[in-house]
Formats: C-alpha cells, structure tokens, sequence
C-alpha cells in the first residue's frame, strides 16, 4: 500500500516538474495542492489520512495543535534548511521525522534589488502604461549611485545585496545587532555603529535579518521616524520585522518617500488590504526564493528525503 503523500501551497502548479519523481513514484501516492488550506481547522482536515507531508517554506505552518492533529503523519518536510512555523519538538515527541532539503543561489538579492529599481526608475510602472496606449514619459527616475544603502543583517544574503548596490554605486553601511566593525570591514562596507545612526544616514534600508523573538518589530515608529523623508524601506526577510501598522501610517502621511515589499504579516496579502492602495508602494508576493534554480534544488530535495526515509536511513533530519 502506498504511502499518502501531500505536497501542500504550490500556486504556480509547477512541483511535479521541477524534479524526477520516479526514484520513489511506487512507493507514494501523491495529492498535490495549489491553493492555501486555511486555519488550522481546515488543515487538519484536509491532511488527516496523509503520511507524509511536504511544507513550501512557512505558507502552511506546523504548530504544535496541527501536528497532534495529524495522527497518520510520519514524514514532515520542508523546503529549506530550515523552518520556523515547524514545532520540532511536538514533532520529536510525535517520533515524526523532519528533514529539509538543499537549496541554491541567492535569489532573494535580485527580489531585494529589483524593488529598490522599481521604487527609483518605475521600470514595471512604465512599462504598464506604455502597454496601455498612454502617453509619453510621465515620471523622473532617481539614480541609485551615490545614494546610502543601510543594510540591517550582513550575513550571506546581506553581502550579496550590498555587492550588488556597491556594482551601482551606491554607498553601503550595516548594522544589526551582533554586528561588528571588522565583520563590516571584511564584507568591504562601513559599519553603522547603531541602528539610530544608519537609520537617519540611509536613502534605502533594506532588511537581511532572520525573524526571532529579538527581531520581531526591530522598526517601529520610533526607527521609522528616524529616517529622511525622501528614503525608502525595502523589507525581503519577513513581515513581522516591521511594525505594520507603523509603517502604514508613515507611508500614507508621507514620513518616508516609499516602501518596497516581498514579505507581510498575513500571507497571501489580503486582497482588501490598505498596503494594495498605496503608490509610494511596491509589492510582490514572497517571490524572494521563487526561482527555477531553487525550486529544482528543493524537490529534487524532496525526493532524496523521501527515498532516504523509506529506506529507513533519513536525511538531513531537524528532529
């Protein structure tokens, strides 16, 4: 009898193409699922007779509730080294393996980028119009050289960001905090000293750090109100790092220039909510690691976590 196997939030409909499945399609019957389940309720529901289950990043967490709701579970994956929505150790108790799998690239650095682009020369907004039939040239782009790029977080996704900016021209300080100066000085930026300074000094601020109990709300009104009111925030980590309702009230009382978006609070972003009728915004929807190249590394992943566990020697285990 074949395991039950739920592959869960593919909304491009892509998954079973994006890696060869024959290593394990005996073994496995697979459902795949495009659209968001909803509450925990409904994921429970929609879940209860499967036996293995592969997570998309956070789109459907793993709390402890969903998973002691989940009496047939025996495999939890996640695409990723790692994920913060799992309960490990519910899971552990469970004796549920949780394994991730490989990824590649840095494709969040170019999500990071294009916003800033989009916030400054208004590539896509141009490009809308021109395809509309409207007139000629309506706006004045901002030149990213010379501008101060404030990086909050420069581990590897920091630095790529900011060798890109500094490809530009642009300025590059850091900060976050367990940063140092030497760790900036390797890295070939300035170090902020303090999250105050690089907040009032930067024209762009983009995050790069890893949301956590410390990081949660790390910008608030306080921060926002620190920066010029011609600088832009761009946040490509994860919602909750910014204080929404802060940074609504700045955007729409025009206390800094603009906003550029890949993360929010609740994913999908509802479709009434206020940030979608914004034009000091740009938004795009969590496409930071949406890549072909990861997307291949994921669930070939995937199957290799299958395999391995079917075979009684799991791999690349959380638990």
């Amino acid at each position: 009898m074949p395991y039950r196997f739920a592959i869960l939030d593919d909304y491009q409909n892509v998954t079973l193409k994006m890696a060869d499945w024959s290593p394990i399609a005996k073994d496995v019957d697979i459902t795949v699922f495009n659209e968001p389940l909803g509450g925990q309720d409904k994921v429970i529901r929609a879940l209860a007779d499967f036996d293995i289950i592969c997570g998309m990043r956070e789109r459907t967490p793993f709390p402890r509730a969903v998973i002691e709701g989940l009496p047939k579970l025996k495999l939890l994956m996640t695409t990723g080294a790692r994920n913060a929505s799992f309960d490990l150790e519910a899971a552990k108790e469970r004796n549920i393996v949780v394994c991730g799998t490989p990824s590649v690239g840095n494709p969040t650095a170019g999500i990071a980028i294009g916003l800033m682009l989009e916030l400054t020369r208004r590539i896509g907004f141009e490009n809308t119009r021109m395809k509309a039939g409207e007139r000629w040239q309506t706006t004045v782009g901002l030149d990213l050289e010379g501008l101060t790029l404030g990086v909050i977080g420069l581990g590897k996704l920091g630095i790529r960001v900011s060798n890109i900016a500094k490809a530009f021209g642009m300025k590059v300080i850091a900060w976050s905090q367990n940063l140092t100066a030497e760790k900036c000085r390797e890295a070939g930026v300035e170090f902020a000293g303090s999250k105050e300074d690089l907040l009032k000094a930067a024209d762009f601020v983009t995050i790069h750090v890893v949301l956590s109990q410390r990081s949660r709300g790390l910008i608030g009104a306080k921060e926002l109100g620190l920066m010029k009111p011609s600088a832009y925030i761009v946040n490509t980590s994860r919602g909750p790092i910014i204080d929404e309702a802060a940074l609504l009230a700045a955007l729409k009382d025009g206390r800094i220039a603009g906003a550029g978006l890949d993360v929010f609070d609740v994913e999908p972003l509802p479709t009434d909510h206020p940030l979608r009728g914004l034009d000091n915004v740009v938004l795009t929807p969590h496409l930071g690691y949406v890549s072909v190249q990861n997307y291949r590394a994921y669930f070939a992943g995937v199957v290799e976590d299958v395999r391995a566990w079917i075979d009684g020697k799991p791999v690349r285990t959380m638990t």
